[in-house]
């Protein structure tokens, strides 16, 4: 399988674990040059911007751990350009799912997490 076909189906594991916790799905994959952002979720009057990392096992380490500072920009600014294209005017977050192993497993939600 290749590393987009992985990707996808993390992100799928991820909105579905987002979905049951309440949160509605507004996109996915959203790209702007400089920014891309796996998932943007609402849940209550907060909207979500949610990084998706994949790990394939224990041994690669957190998947938390590979957000890196440029990837913190680029999440930064793509929610910015969202909130001005949507016009949202409440709360918004920055978030990170962790999802690992074959069947695509959620290890962790961090919400607010930068």
């Amino acid at each position: 399988m290749s590393p987009t076909e992985i990707g996808r189906k993390a992100e799928i594991a991820a909105s579905a674990y987002l979905e049951m916790r309440g949160f509605t799905i507004l996109e996915r994959n959203f790209r702007r040059p400089r920014c891309e952002i796996d998932i943007i979720a609402q849940k209550d009057e907060i909207v979500h911007f949610v990084e998706v990392k994949y790990r394939r096992s224990d041994d690669q380490g957190s998947g938390f751990d590979a957000i890196t500072s440029t990837k913190l920009r680029q999440m930064a600014r793509g929610a910015h350009i969202w909130v001005d294209e949507s016009k949202w005017r409440g709360e918004y977050v920055l978030s990170a799912i962790e999802v690992s192993g074959p069947t695509y497993t959620i290890m962790g939600f961090i919400e607010n997490a930068f």
